[in-house]
């Protein structure tokens, strides 16, 4: 079953690579989507896939890159799950 999230990062989370790992980490998941920096400071995710991958995606992006730090993450399910050929880091 696909799945999709819309995830918003709080903390330490941007000029530290924060977005490349997460798209690293989507890779070894085998997750959709993209990531990017929101102006006020956040960094915001849609995730789409299996269940148990974005379960793993949610779990990295909790842990984050070393150099940040987490403070936050929430995460709404999308219904229905929008469409991505990739994940995708966006300006």
């Amino acid at each position: 079953m696909v799945v999709a999230f819309d995830v918003r990062v709080s903390g330490r989370v941007q000029g530290v690579g924060y977005r490349y790992y997460a798209r690293s980490c989507a890779a070894t998941a085998g997750v959709t989507g993209y990531v990017r920096n929101v102006p006020d400071g956040t960094v915001e995710a849609i995730i789409v896939g299996p269940a148990e991958a974005c379960e793993h995606m949610l779990t990295a992006l909790r842990k984050g890159p070393l150099g940040g730090r987490v403070d936050a993450v929430s995460a709404q399910p999308l219904r229905p799950p929008p469409r991505y050929e990739d994940f995708r880091v966006t300006y």
